[in-house]
């Protein structure tokens, strides 16, 4: 697989996704909704501060250390993906993990550079340990929310396929409401997971040209005997 097709698989995945960021950003006040198809698939507008499908990391000092490690994995990511197409792994492989580098650029762009360009969004309270949003439209202009690496990331697919109660005798959850799919994410999350779900499904097909070609030796001869052998 040539380096250019990549990166053309690569920039349309981020550009879809920081465009239905912007629209999303731009267009909907926090926390709020559009039904697209029925009550099942939603566009609802959400910010995260944390990682992926809105799992949160360690207040303020953890929203820096998740995007250092993110801009830490895009830098690996470029090198890891000359190399695997260098070294002519399979086109599966190659394009699921370019996949997973779009995803995590995707998220990266917010976090570095939503809270500079954006005059809303929201931020860190330490008085109550948490994120406190606000109110309106956000808008784009030269004074943002915050700072440089504090961005949060916008998410916005919101999937509740099936509602419902736990029965009373189920330990734990009886009683309490049912939801899938809860998390809301974004294209960028929803490119990372189809990477890493195909790699782990088909990672026997994937990897089945690195496995070394077994070597045996002839009982009269000893000499070697492998795929590469001729016997004349």
């Amino acid at each position: 697989m040539k380096k250019v097709h990549l990166f053309i698989i690569i920039a349309l995945i981020v550009i879809a996704d920081q465009a239905l960021k912007f629209y999303i950003k731009l267009n909907y006040p926090l926390n709020t909704s559009h039904h697209i198809a029925g009550d099942w698939f939603q566009l609802y507008f959400v910010e995260n501060p944390g990682m992926a499908y809105g799992w949160k990391f360690g207040g303020n000092w953890g929203k820096i250390a998740l995007t250092i490690f993110r801009m830490g994995a895009v830098i690996f990511g470029t090198w890891y993906l000359g190399k695997i197409i260098k070294q002519k792994y399979h086109k599966g492989f190659i394009i699921c993990a370019g996949l997973v580098y779009a995803g995590a650029l995707g998220n990266l762009i917010d976090s570095c550079f939503y809270g500079l360009i954006f005059d809303k969004g929201m931020v860190f309270d330490p008085q109550i340990n948490d994120y406190v949003g606000y109110s309106g439209l956000a808008t784009l202009g030269t004074k943002g929310y915050t700072s440089f690496l504090h961005g949060n990331v916008v998410d916005m697919l919101y999937f509740p396929v099936i509602k419902g109660h736990f029965p009373s005798w189920v330990p734990v959850w009886g009683g309490d409401d049912f939801e899938f799919f809860r998390p809301i994410f974004n294209l960028a999350d929803a490119a990372i997971s189809t990477g890493i779900i195909t790699i782990l499904v088909f990672q026997k097909r994937f990897f089945r040209h690195l496995k070394p070609t077994p070597e045996t030796h002839t009982i009269e001869t000893g000499a070697l005997v492998d795929d590469t052998s001729q016997v004349s």
